[in-house]
């Protein structure tokens, strides 16, 4: 796009002010540029924010239901960036009032529970990472071990300094400075996790507090996407063929081992994964469609006859 609007940097500073990730940013980012484009489509200039209707929202949410047919959490995502914008553009006399405020979102759908990676996965993902080429195998078997152990988020790996990483022989822990919600918090680490972490800072042990857990080959912060594309060519070189499989599953794999092995402490998941509501955690307590399945097959009366 040739001009960007004029309010959407003064808002991304704002956001910035307020201590949102550069992860966060760009999606409010991307997600009003989306909604320039279409009003410039559809009225032949962008948005004036003074002038916006609350109709122009809700034609916008439209668009995207029924033209684009989006998700609903995506849709959901770029009203609440709308919404946002907005806001800010009330509070700093931009805008008479938030026009948005009153949009209703799209209902979502009743979400599946998350599928986990299987044993025979884990250990082939493991088996890939530790086979790494060009000096990589300690850092990518590192990488995977730590988000299989503590579910932390994708962004929030990236995020880790040597500082936030605390390893001793029994115990271990590592500190979350940037969660969601801008929430810090600290996740235990356990033998496995540390003793890959050990391995992995033995290489250079003389780092600075502030030096990031893990490294790209050009000894720069590994990012967000590189984590991404780091773990999506692990899955192609284990030969994991399910459909699905990505960063974040190794997230769902934590929790839905933590909830195996300590049934009922939904509380305490909710407290390692960062969670704000119970609600969020709760998902991984739904019955899987294999579940419903087997208890269906177990049914011990037929109703054939």
């Amino acid at each position: 796009m040739a001009d960007l609007p004029p309010w959407l940097q003064p808002f991304l500073d704002r956001l910035a002010a307020e201590d949102l990730s550069a992860f966060t940013r760009r999606g409010y980012r991307y997600d009003l540029l989306r909604f320039v484009a279409w009003y410039t489509v559809l009225y032949g200039t962008p948005p004036d924010l003074s002038r916006l209707t609350e109709h122009d929202v809700i034609a916008w949410r439209q668009h995207m239901l029924t033209l684009r047919q989006y998700k609903a959490a995506t849709i959901n995502r770029r009203l609440e960036a709308v919404r946002r914008l907005l806001r800010w553009a009330e509070a700093s006399g931009i805008v008479a009032t938030n026009v948005a405020a009153k949009v209703r979102t799209v209902r979502l759908t009743r979400e599946r529970k998350p599928v986990g990676l299987t044993a025979a996965e884990v250990h082939g993902l493991l088996r890939a990472a530790g086979e790494s080429s060009h000096g990589l195998a300690r850092r990518n078997y590192a990488l995977v071990q730590l988000m299989l152990q503590t579910g932390l988020r994708i962004g929030e790996v990236a995020a880790l300094r040597r500082a936030d990483v605390t390893l001793r022989d029994r115990a271990g822990t590592v500190r979350v400075r940037h969660g969601k919600g801008l929430k810090e918090r600290e996740v235990p680490l356990n033998a496995t996790a540390r003793r890959a972490l050990r391995q992995l800072f033995e290489r250079d042990p003389s780092a600075r507090p502030e030096a990031p857990v893990f490294r790209s080959t050009r000894d720069e912060p590994l990012p967000v996407r590189s984590i991404q594309n780091t773990i999506a060519a692990l899955v192609r070189r284990a030969a994991l063929t399910r459909p699905g499989i990505s960063a974040h599953s190794l997230r769902h794999t934590f929790a839905l081992a933590w909830l195996r092995q300590h049934p009922g402490m939904l509380v305490e998941l909710a407290q390692l994964l960062g969670h704000e509501s119970l609600d969020t955690t709760a998902i991984y307590t739904r019955a899987s469609t294999e579940d419903l399945a087997r208890g269906v097959e177990r049914m011990p009366f037929n109703l054939d006859g």
